[in-house]
């Protein structure tokens, strides 16, 4: 179909959009429906979070239709764009039938985007065009990306909405009998609900249909699920119940009468365990260096493979940092407008991230590195006594160049600041043309408690644990990019400006990089490993992915994640696990092996082989404010009313 009938069928978007190429945007999405029209869609708390997510545009669609037995119902349709470039294309999208699209989200890949259309526009055409379910299913399948979406069908009466496979877009929802009502939204707001009115994360096992004439008609709710499904995998039976903890018993979850279903954009995982493993010659000490790591490249086949990871993993990072509109490169440290950051911990995921990004963002062009330091608390003096001290873990601080340092002085030297630092440096040798802003961004305890307060209690929400907690506090000041920046010999007060922030979640948890994955292979053997690995990117949408999305579009920003590219996750699942991990090696160098090998490939060096260490351990927040909590305890600091 001619890119023209995407521009002309649409109301409210006008011929002049076609220009060059339109990429994706990040948005705040909300529909409200109830059978009562004074229904307000969303408190003003949660009405903001929406407008940060996308400050550029906002407007709303209000529907009320008529059912075939005279009944009615009323729809609110709400979104806010975050512009990235070309001219601004208004959400929501209306089509002459009346059909309304909310999307939020990004096609990398799959679905034909020519180079004078725009992704809303084309995936809006596509399913104004799909008259059947199995249709409209074939459309959402073959996008490549992270999304979530509401598609109104004004004809049929029904509502469509859901996340992609891995549930990297945010999308909340919640239902109420007493008003007989359903809202969805990307973010919602912490407020103490009386009755049924708690928001629960929309489950990313596929996408949902619900029928609003019998919302209108017989007063209940029911969601038809569509479920992701592998190539050779049977879907559940019609009859098959879905159950979701917070769900009323107002709104049940059924598997559609059809069978129909979505295929998963990535091959299923490799769960081949061997009884004979690759023997490897060579001596490990306890404590893993770059050379070692050479050595283990000295073979041929594992070479390769480090090298196809290379190959589609820097793909997946092109198509995240490419899809912007770079421009002339300005002159050295002038106000350059940044467009790229990432989340840096110095650690063996971000500075990959970085190393990649370096060779497709145009080499005039800053790259900013966002390192989060909490506080360190004042030490407690301590009575004379013959015990041993304790060992400081920040002391000594061995350094790259392999002598000792001393001790980092500062009151924000904390064990992430310290890679970090170093890692930069490694950076700097591979790239020295590169212009790499290493953002410190400085948190104390009290600004800590007045921001969690304020907003990141109600990103995190609807999630409440202690860990939830310390993520997403360090993930949303590090987002917000409002630090110092050295130049030359100088620093300077900074506040990254860059839409798009790259983080390497995603990565732990396909090439086993959590200290759990390593009891679970010293219990259970490598078939232990491998189901461990199943869980974690099972669940990644519930853990990680929705409180992200919430934490960094807070700021205006979007989330990318390239280790969940589909061609990546595809080709890691491909491999047998000790391709991925080896962990009878010691820690710093079994744990994402691979990933250290292409660190190497790469020409890192020492950052290759830190050990993993968790963002809220790194940073110090978790030992800020409570230092003997459990992580999945229920946080109180979350909980604000």
């Amino acid at each position: 179909m001619p890119a023209k009938s995407h521009w002309t069928k649409l109301k409210g978007i006008t011929k002049t959009c076609r220009t060059k190429t339109q990429f994706n945007r990040m948005c705040g999405i909300c529909c409200a429906v109830s059978t009562c029209s004074s229904r307000s869609a969303m408190e003003s708390r949660a009405y903001e979070n929406l407008r940060k997510r996308g400050p550029c545009y906002g407007r709303e669609i209000r529907k009320t239709a008529i059912t075939k037995k005279d009944l009615s119902y009323h729809c609110l349709f709400s979104a806010h764009v975050l512009h990235m470039r070309g001219p601004m294309t208004p959400q929501p999208t209306e089509d002459d039938s009346g059909n309304v699209f909310l999307w939020n989200g990004e096609v990398f890949g799959g679905l034909p985007v020519g180079p004078e259309e725009n992704d809303t526009l084309v995936l809006a055409q596509h399913l104004s065009d799909s008259q059947r379910p199995k249709e409209f299913l074939s459309v959402l399948s073959r996008v490549q990306g992270p999304w979530a979406f509401i598609y109104y069908q004004a004809a049929q009466h029904c509502l469509w909405f859901g996340r992609d496979f891995f549930g990297r877009r945010s999308l909340l929802w919640q239902c109420s009998a007493k008003e007989r009502s359903v809202v969805l939204s990307s973010v919602a707001a912490a407020v103490s609900c009386a009755g049924d009115q708690h928001w629960q994360e929309v489950p990313a096992v596929g996408v949902y249909r619900m029928n609003l004439s019998e919302l209108a008609d017989l007063g209940t709710l029911t969601f038809e699920v569509y479920p992701w499904i592998h190539t050779g995998d049977v879907p559940p039976p019609a009859s098959h119940k879905f159950k979701w903890e917070g769900l009323t018993s107002w709104a049940s979850i059924t598997m559609n009468d059809c069978g129909l279903f979505l295929r998963a954009p990535v091959c299923p995982l490799n769960r081949v365990v061997s009884e004979i493993l690759p023997h490897t010659t060579h001596t490990i000490s306890s404590q893993p260096s770059a050379e070692e790591l050479d050595t283990l490249l000295a073979c041929e086949e594992r070479k390769k493979t480090v090298n196809q990871l290379i190959d589609v993993l820097s793909e997946a990072v092109r198509r995240r940092v490419q899809c912007l509109p770079f421009e002339t490169p300005a002159p050295p440290l002038s106000n350059e407008k940044v467009e790229i950051a990432i989340l840096f911990s110095g650690g063996i995921d971000s500075v990959i991230l970085a190393a990649l990004a370096d060779r497709h963002v145009p080499v005039g062009k800053t790259i900013d590195l966002l390192n989060v330091a909490f506080k360190l608390q004042e030490p407690k003096r301590q009575k004379e006594t013959s015990k041993k001290p304790k060992a400081n873990k920040l002391k000594p601080v061995v350094s790259y160049a392999g002598s000792t340092e001393s001790v980092v002085s500062d009151a924000f030297g904390v064990p992430d600041r310290i890679t970090g630092r170093a890692s930069l440096k490694e950076l700097q040798a591979i790239s020295p043309d590169r212009r790499w802003n290493f953002v410190e961004i400085n948190v104390t305890c009290e600004e800590l408690q007045k921001m969690r307060l304020k907003c990141i209690s109600h990103l995190v929400y609807p999630l409440e644990t202690v860990l939830d907690d310390s993520i997403g506090c360090a993930v949303w000041f590090a987002a917000r990019g409002v630090g110092i920046a050295t130049e030359g010999t100088e620093q300077k007060a900074y506040t990254s400006a860059a839409k798009v922030v790259l983080t390497g979640i995603g990565a732990d948890e396909q090439l086993a990089g959590y200290s759990r994955h390593r009891a679970r292979f010293n219990s259970a053997g490598l078939g232990g490993l491998v189901e461990e690995l199943a869980m974690e990117l099972g669940r990644i949408s519930s853990r990680n992915l929705g409180r992200d999305d919430r934490i960094i579009g807070d700021h205006g920003k979007e989330a990318r994640f390239p280790f969940l590219d589909e061609d990546v996750v595809s080709f890691l699942n491909t491999l047998p696990v000790w391709e991925k991990a080896d962990l009878s090696l010691p820690r710093g160098l079994g744990e994402k092996l691979l990933l250290r090998l292409a660190a190497r490939e790469l020409g890192l060096g020492p950052s290759a082989t830190l050990p993993k260490r968790a963002m809220q351990f790194g940073s110090r927040i978790a030992k800020l404010e409570n230092g003997h909590e459990r992580a999945s305890d229920k946080c109180h600091r979350l909980h604000t009313a």
